[in-house]
């Protein structure tokens, strides 16, 4: 990509976006497309991992309420992860399966 210097925030974002290779309306279409639904997955997909992280965080300090009420809220993202394809079903119930099994530990 250039090097856009000083008028970087004069550029429309879609215009950066656009400069891919389809040659076609609609390989241009389905670019656009692609972009979107990478956005949209990435930012799903952090969300999850987010809430991951929180139960982790609190297993590892010790705190079993929070724990558990972070897994109770992690739970759900988890399963719209799996209902939407970002994650396969089987490692969704792993995740869930290993936070459970350490909350009980405590």
């Amino acid at each position: 990509m250039p090097d856009w210097g000083e008028f970087a925030p004069f550029i429309k974002a879609s215009f950066i976006q656009e400069t891919t290779l389809a040659n076609s309306a609609q390989a241009r279409k389905r670019a656009r497309q692609a972009d979107k639904r990478h956005s949209r997955n990435q930012a799903q997909r952090s969300e999850m991992r987010t809430h991951i992280k929180r139960v982790v965080k609190q297993i590892a300090a010790g705190d079993k309420e929070g724990a558990a009420a972070a897994y109770k809220t992690a739970i759900p993202v988890i399963d719209n992860a799996v209902s939407k394809g970002l994650i396969h079903k089987n490692k969704a119930a792993r995740h869930k399966s290993r936070m459970n099994v350490q909350i009980k530990a405590m």
